[in-house]
């Protein structure tokens, strides 16, 4: 952390990954944020999930998220219904990090969210809303689930905005940017924390990952360790779309995170740039060069829509099909709107060890927890893989053979007046 040859953001991504007072204070060494605006509790959103109007975007419009980002997945405190004390304690934490920091990537964008297991402290399932327990949704995975009652997202531009507010609800320090924030450890505990960062560059500063080859292949310019870009606006469900629009949750939204692990030495040692973008987006996007570099040529839309018609075809011609050609076909309703709000982090997280591995967390916002689970259905490729025996379970198969699924969690995000220990049924 003393290494004044390291680049900057590599030390401030690692300061949020350590989380600890000497990191903390190496961040704020390195830092040139200064103070970060404070809030006003009544500016905020009526809904936790609204992000796009407070962060910035690209020429294309194209939504930048916050470049470091923190998930608390926490348990709350004895069993069966929270308290009013417990209520009156959780809103006092919420509503500090409100005071203590504007709603804004230079501020902090927080929400909470609820889980399956939450609502079985009442025995009731949230009104008018499908919140199942996460399940497996393709015979090659087995992931472990993500049952904890709730998990707290803190997102901002500035690493040590997300480090001092994560210290504040961990009971490590008393304020965060000169407000007193009480410790979410009054009525819960942290089970698991996870770190992530967003952003072209970070990941080629971060690719000395397990899982990445050692000739450090992921371009300056890529926002993923696979080396492209992505979250096209024209490919994103609108956060209005994903938004329960009645019943006592109305404002609010379901949210699946999943964790998955990158293995990429045959993606970049094996694979040449157009087996990438053919498996990443589709043969099409291959044959007809539309992608460039890392693929910020194609602006605000994919142009996946072209190929989704085309799996099976695609499978016989070239014995490969894309990963973006396979999910895009389920993710569209019948009046072409996209389904799934997906708001990923590169990380080098190993959940429960100290190793650094090429990972990825993937929250995805929709209406409905169904959405979800037929999109990464449809990820699966059967109607490939029955098509020629060139496209199999994993090989050739999209992205399949490069990602591991290793945690998946089911949540309902309330609306913001709803967000503290809800009842089932609240209003």
């Amino acid at each position: 952390m003393s290494d004044g040859d390291l680049p900057r953001r590599t030390v401030l991504k690692a300061a949020v990954a350590i989380g600890s007072a000497g990191a903390l204070s190496a961040c704020l060494d390195r830092s040139d944020a200064g103070d970060a605006p404070t809030g006003d509790p009544d500016a905020k959103p009526s809904r936790q999930h609204a992000w796009r109007e407070y962060v910035r975007r690209d020429e294309h419009g194209n939504t930048q998220l916050p470049s470091h980002q923190i998930l608390l997945y926490v348990d709350f405190d004895g069993d069966g219904p929270p308290t009013a004390d417990d209520r009156a304690a959780l809103a006092e934490t919420l509503d500090g990090l409100d005071r203590a920091y504007e709603w804004s990537n230079e501020g902090l964008l927080h929400s909470m969210a609820y889980s399956p297991s939450y609502f079985d402290r009442f025995d009731a399932d949230p009104a008018g809303v499908s919140l199942p327990e996460p399940r497996a949704l393709s015979p090659f995975e087995s992931p472990t689930f993500d049952r904890q009652d709730a998990v707290l997202h803190l997102a901002s531009d500035h690493p040590e905005v997300v480090l001092t507010a994560d210290r504040a609800l961990r009971g490590e320090r008393e304020t965060a940017n000169g407000v007193t924030v009480p410790s979410l450890t009054d009525v819960a505990t942290v089970d698991s924390r996870r770190t992530g960062f967003v952003g072209a560059g970070l990941p080629a500063e971060n690719q000395d990952a397990t899982g990445i080859p050692d000739s450090q292949p992921v371009p300056e310019a890529s926002p993923l360790f696979m080396g492209f870009t992505a979250g096209f606006r024209g490919n994103q469900a609108t956060e209005s779309y994903v938004t329960l629009d009645s019943g006592p949750f109305a404002g609010g939204t379901t949210k699946v995170i999943a964790n998955f692990r990158q293995r990429l030495d045959d993606w970049y040692d094996e694979q040449s740039y157009d087996e990438r973008v053919t498996e990443l987006f589709s043969p099409g996007h291959a044959e007809n060069d539309l992608v460039e570099g890392v693929g910020e040529n194609l602006g605000a839309d994919s142009d996946i829509d072209r190929f989704v018609d085309d799996v099976v075809a695609d499978a016989k011609e070239y014995g490969r099909v894309g990963h973006a050609q396979k999910a895009a076909r389920a993710n569209r309703d019948p009046e072409g709107n996209v389904r799934l709000l997906r708001r990923h982090i590169e990380s080098t997280d190993d959940i429960e060890s100290e190793e650094k591995v090429a990972s990825l967390h993937f929250p995805s916002l929709q209406r409905d927890i169904a959405a979800f689970e037929t999109v990464r259905r449809s990820m699966n490729g059967t109607d490939a893989t029955a098509a020629t025996p060139a496209v199999r379970q994993r090989v050739n198969n999209g992205i399949l053979e490069y990602i591991f699924v290793r945690r998946r969690g089911y949540f309902l995000v309330p609306p913001r007046r709803h967000r503290v220990l809800p009842t089932p049924d609240p209003e």
